[in-house]
């Protein structure tokens, strides 16, 4: 409790310091001291259950803070690109995803079909045509227009399956709607960029098939081989998966941001609204179209947070493949954040909100054994 104290005041005098400086443009210290402030919140928040679930998207604020305040640091290394780390990093991430996954995720899919088919269709349906209608009226340069799209068109990714866990709702089918729609993105992707983004961008459907596959199917498949062979052997292995996702996570955002700072500064407040209303309509229309269905309570909630919650690590590696990083990866390295935030919100209100009803649980509830976010 003392050092929770400490640190939260430690994260209020660096923000009364930041202000200070900006207003006096010391802007060559500014971003390490507003930095400082969310590392230490994002330390005091480990220390409140309620919070804890966000101290990772806070040290992600902190991360980007350095990169729009000195991009240089993450462009290059002496005469290596980071950029070049992006897609390593991507599949490591996958990788460690793979080696969370068994076939028995799969089995739900024919215990109880109707829950995952309403699922995967409404994730390759919803979140396609509302970031292309708000990627149509938003006005900024096609580019940056079509990484609205792109991220819609993106499958779900594990941050979904841990917001289910925290929310309550049907852990199972969360998992196995991540998994098929994850699985189905190297063929379902590139053809939704296609038809909704063609006019924006110049897609390369096959080759943004390969790209994806290079980055999905491989690592994963890779990781489920390793789950099957060595699973709890290597027990060091299963505990820094998560961590090193984590770390994957971050430095592929800053690398991104750094690289679109100019563009990001310039329709950032836009692109953040229109994030924001992207994400919102996921959770609202996924809910709804459990609802239309008949889906009880707890699998509508595990829609709605699938739907709203997108892959933005592959969205970032997409843009890095297609040479637009600074301009399509923009939409994703804000959306990555953001539904952080917003999908913490509503686990913890679902969490102290359980159905009114009990109902019958279409599959057995097990652990979530990686907590990567994306």
């Amino acid at each position: 409790m003392k050092r929770s104290a400490f640190f939260y005041g430690l994260s209020a005098v660096a923000l009364v310091l930041y202000v200070i400086l900006a207003l006096r443009a010391v802007h060559d210290w500014a971003g390490w001291v507003l930095a400082l402030g969310f590392i230490s919140l994002a330390i005091a928040f480990r220390g409140n259950r309620f919070l804890q679930g966000l101290s990772f998207t806070v040290l992600i604020f902190a991360v980007v803070t350095i990169a729009l305040y000195h991009p240089e640091y993450f462009l290059q290394w002496g005469g290596f690109k980071l950029s070049e780390l992006i897609i390593p990093l991507i599949q490591l991430i996958m990788f460690g995803m793979g080696t969370a996954m068994s076939v028995k995720d799969f089995t739900a899919v024919i215990k109880h079909p109707k829950g995952v088919v309403i699922g995967v269709m409404s994730q390759f349906v919803i979140m396609p045509f509302v970031g292309f209608l708000l990627a149509s009226v938003s006005g900024f340069p096609p580019e940056i227009a079509a990484g609205i799209v792109l991220i819609g068109c993106s499958p779900s990714g594990l941050a979904s399956n841990v917001m289910s866990y925290l929310a309550k709702a049907n852990l199972a089918l969360s998992i196995t709607v991540t998994s098929i729609t994850t699985l189905l993105a190297p063929f379902v992707t590139p053809l939704l960029m296609k038809l909704l983004a063609g006019a924006l961008v110049e897609i390369d459907v096959l080759k943004m098939m390969w790209d994806i596959f290079k980055m999905i199917i491989i690592p994963i498949g890779a990781g489920l081989l390793f789950n099957k062979l060595l699973s709890g052997r290597s027990k060091w292995l299963d505990d820094a998966m998560p961590l090193v996702s984590m770390f994957g996570i971050a430095f592929i955002l800053v690398i991104i941001v750094a690289a679109g700072r100019n563009n990001l500064l310039m329709i950032g407040p836009a692109l953040i609204v229109l994030v924001f209303i992207h994400n919102s309509c996921g959770y609202l229309l996924g809910y709804w179209a459990g609802r239309l269905f008949k889906l009880p309570e707890r699998d509508c909630r595990t829609i709605a947070i699938e739907v709203g919650m997108q892959n933005g690590g592959l969205a970032s590696g997409i843009s890095k493949e297609m040479g637009k990083m600074a301009t399509v990866g923009l939409a994703p390295a804000v959306f990555g954040p953001l539904m952080n935030i917003t999908g913490s919100a509503l686990a913890s209100w679902w969490h102290n909100h359980p159905p009114e009803t009990k109902e019958a649980a279409h599959s057995e509830e097990r652990p979530v054994k990686s907590k990567s976010i994306r």
